[in-house]
């Protein structure tokens, strides 16, 4: 037979090839020995006999031409092999220009083809045209599963797939629609293709793989907020009106992994590679420029979403640094307004009229409270997530990470116990981690660096390097401090020669101290714990409160200290005690000494009395609980009670500890049999044993001049004519007295 053009549109609609006599239902159209067809088959008056006429889509499948000779044969289909079970359809308007942003209801959409196209032949690949809603579609077969026997006999199927390359269409066959790739056409329902239901998680994604070590609980948040209505079946979202996260705000101290977590976020998705945006590359001198770098961050984006609606896919734009471009707005006065101008773009951008689909944008700062509180509203950055220093597994995992190179080469000593380390590193960061490990292979390195008028290296040692344990302890020694840790060295001086216990009122303190310090360990009631220690000056009250604190063991401990705030302003003093309240409450257990209250507030009994600004500022934070989770224990120190009484402070304060001067004999002997040394204490016992030996000894002690830090910061006892110490043989029970000159 002869090829021809098809007589009608109408008959181009039917998917059959048409000749003029009545034929079998089916037949297959050789075109060439190696090339054939299956079509099915209507009549119609119009064609000329001998010939079969096919619409363009077929004639396009098929490599026809008009007047082409054809062979044609009859065609039957076995129909318990040859059923379509399943048919995918990739479906995409017929014409650009009739493309229109209405939703296309698969449902409905599949359950018209299979009525118009009932009990007719399709093969994969095949191309076709559907009208649908009055709209004209280009169909292309993609894939065909054949229906189970078993359903045509009314059983229940055994679930089986397998695929075929001609089937025939029953009416209780599955028709599934997948948009084009470069198609804008919008679909709903059901029948939509199943490829859109993949996971949108890279099943190659791993955490130590990738470099991340100790944030498995907040990947897990992240991944409940942000990323479970995207793995949902969208179906299913759809018909729950659910809305995808847009934005997540990570913050934290620095260090501890906001950046790389940002970035590997990115590869956890099957996603575009993230577009990374640094917050200060984003301000241009030029008027309107800055906001015009914001357009274009999200201009892909736009573009996709207006093309392929709900089937776009993900673009995920980082921003570092964000509150350098997202600060409160009005609250830089005399500036040019950039910064404002640039927040409401990103706000209009996120969220905003033409609101987006198809983003996630990941802020990281170190400061949350720069930002404006617009951008932090539920539908902008609503995941706000704290990814704060690591606990002790955490850091177990990080050190793994940094020291698994060496431990694959064999470069790590067998005494190096990650888990020692780990213990020993309280409050260290992720960076700080990977700086104790580089500071350790460098402390290894350089034993084998010879010291000569050259640097050279001991090329027979150097190929047994190993990095001990002695090496990590080094470097934690004198290389690597945590930021957010304890430095010893703060409080050192002031307990420099340790703590007389000259009396029962000494170890009182002590044990109250250790109370309070369990009680803030142990309770779950009592997140924030006060003390205030107050008593006469140099009586040891600075000494008393950094021994406490350094017997705690907590991980954080920081002395406020007036002597670190000479010639501050009123408000730079309060930014200063402000942060080292804020840095407490970033560890899980933190100690904060208030020293020398009195000299904080700049009390002087005459003149301006005192700073209300810096009153003000620690009566808040002496009340404020730290965040949930974390525990704090304030000690203050003070030598004016009566003034902070007067200035309603001591209420701020969960309980007060008197600390006594030596007031008795007995107590000043103690503290000189503990203090003295002992070449000292044989030239005192031999003066005071020489005198009258009737009953009247009176040793006089102005010979020499002894000085005796009973503890930091207090009195010395200098005896240089200052002490006149008698002792009454006829009362030897009596105290001891003492006056002191």
């Amino acid at each position: 037979m002869q090829a021809a053009r098809c007589p009608t549109d109408e008959l181009s609609l039917t998917n059959c090839a048409v000749v003029s006599e009545k034929d079998p239902p089916h037949v297959t159209v050789r075109t060439t020995p190696t090339h054939k067809f299956v079509f099915t088959v209507k009549t119609h008056q119009s064609v000329v006999p001998g010939t079969i006429a096919f619409s363009l889509p077929q004639r396009k499948w098929a490599g026809l031409s008009i007047g082409q000779d054809v062979e044609v044969t009859n065609y039957n289909f076995d129909k318990s092999k040859q059923c379509v079970g399943t048919m995918m359809v990739e479906i995409d308007f017929l014409q650009k220009k009739n493309v229109d942003s209405s939703q296309y209801d698969s449902d409905k959409m599949a359950a018209e083809f299979i009525q118009h196209f009932n009990s007719q032949a399709f093969s994969a690949g095949q191309q076709l045209v559907f009208s649908f809603c009055d709209k004209l579609f280009g169909l292309l077969i993609k894939d065909i599963d054949a229906m189970d026997p078993s359903i045509l006999k009314g059983e229940a199927g055994s679930g089986k797939k397998h695929k075929i390359d001609i089937g025939l269409l029953l009416g209780n066959s599955q028709v599934v629609f997948e948009k084009a790739g470069s198609s804008s056409l919008t679909l709903i329902g059901k029948s939509k293709t199943r490829e859109s239901r993949q996971s949108i998680i890279n099943p190659d994604w791993n955490f130590e793989r990738m470099g991340i070590g100790g944030l498995d609980k907040e990947f897990s948040d992240i991944f409940r907020r942000a990323f479970a209505s995207r793995v949902f079946p969208p179906d299913i979202v759809e018909q729950m009106g659910c809305k995808h996260v847009k934005g997540i705000l990570l913050f934290g101290p620095p260090g501890c992994g906001k950046t790389l977590m940002a970035r590997q976020i990115g590869k956890m998705l099957n996603a575009r590679e993230p577009k990374v945006v640094n917050g200060p590359e984003i301000l241009n001198k030029y008027v309107g420029e800055s906001e015009a770098n914001i357009r274009k961050l999200f201009a892909d984006a736009e573009d996709e979403q207006k093309r392929l609606g709900a089937n776009s896919g993900l673009h995920i734009i980082i921003f570092d640094e964000i509150d350098a471009i997202c600060k409160q707005r009005g609250s830089m006065a005399g500036s040019t307004g950039v910064h404002d101008t640039v927040v409401n773009q990103l706000l209009s951008k996120i969220d905003g009229v033409e609101q987006l689909n198809n983003i996630l944008v990941i802020g990281m700062t170190n400061r949350p409270d720069l930002i404006d509180e617009a951008l932090l509203r539920p539908g902008r950055l609503e995941v706000k997530m704290e990814i704060g220093l690591p606990d002790e597994k955490g850091r177990v995992q990080i050190l793994n990470i940094h020291t698994a190179k060496m431990r694959q080469f064999n470069l790590l000593g067998s005494d190096v116990d990650v888990g020692e380390l780990a213990a020993e590193t309280k409050n260290y960061s992720g960076a700080e981690l990977e700086g104790l490990v580089r500071a350790a292979q460098s402390t290894a390195m350089n034993r084998h660096i010879k010291a000569s008028a050259t640097v050279e290296v001991d090329l027979e040692k150097a190929e047994n390097l190993k990095v001990h344990r002695d090496d990590f302890l080094a470097s934690l020694d004198n290389d690597i401090k945590p930021a957010f840790g304890t430095n010893s060295e703060d409080y050192a001086s002031y307990i420099m020669n340790g703590i007389i216990k000259w009396g029962d009122p000494v170890t009182a303190v002590l044990d109250d101290g250790e109370l309070l310090v369990q009680q803030t360990k142990n309770s779950d009631r009592t997140p924030l714990v006060s003390v205030l220690l107050e008593g006469p000056p140099n009586s040891g009250k600075t000494a008393l409160a950094a021994k406490i604190s350094e017997e705690s063991q907590f991980p954080f401990i920081k002395i406020c200290s007036p002597d670190k705030m000479i010639g501050h302003s009123e408000i730079a003093k309060c930014q200063a005690i402000k942060k080292i309240f804020e840095d407490a409450y970033k560890s899980q257990l933190s100690c904060v000494v208030v020293d020398d209250i009195e000299r904080l507030l700049d009390y002087v009994p005459i003149g301006p009395r005192f700073s209300n600004l810096v009153l003000q500022a620690l009566l808040v934070l002496l009340k404020k609980p730290p965040p949930k989770g974390r525990k704090l224990l304030i000690i203050g120190t003070t030598s004016r009670k009566d003034v902070l009484q007067e200035m309603e402070m001591l209420d701020a304060f969960s309980t007060t500890i008197h600390i006594p001067n030596i007031s008795r004999g007995e107590q000043l002997v103690e503290a000189l049999e503990v203090g003295i040394d002992t070449h000292t204490r044989t030239h005192m016992r031999r003066h005071a044993h020489t005198g009258n030996t009737h009953g009247n000894v009176c040793a006089s002690l102005s010979s020499f001049e002894v000085g005796m830090v009973i503890s930091s910061n207090a009195f010395v006892v200098s005896f240089s004519n200052c002490f006149s110490v008698c002792c009454r043989c006829a009362a030897p029970e009596s105290p001891i007295s003492v006056q002191l000159s």
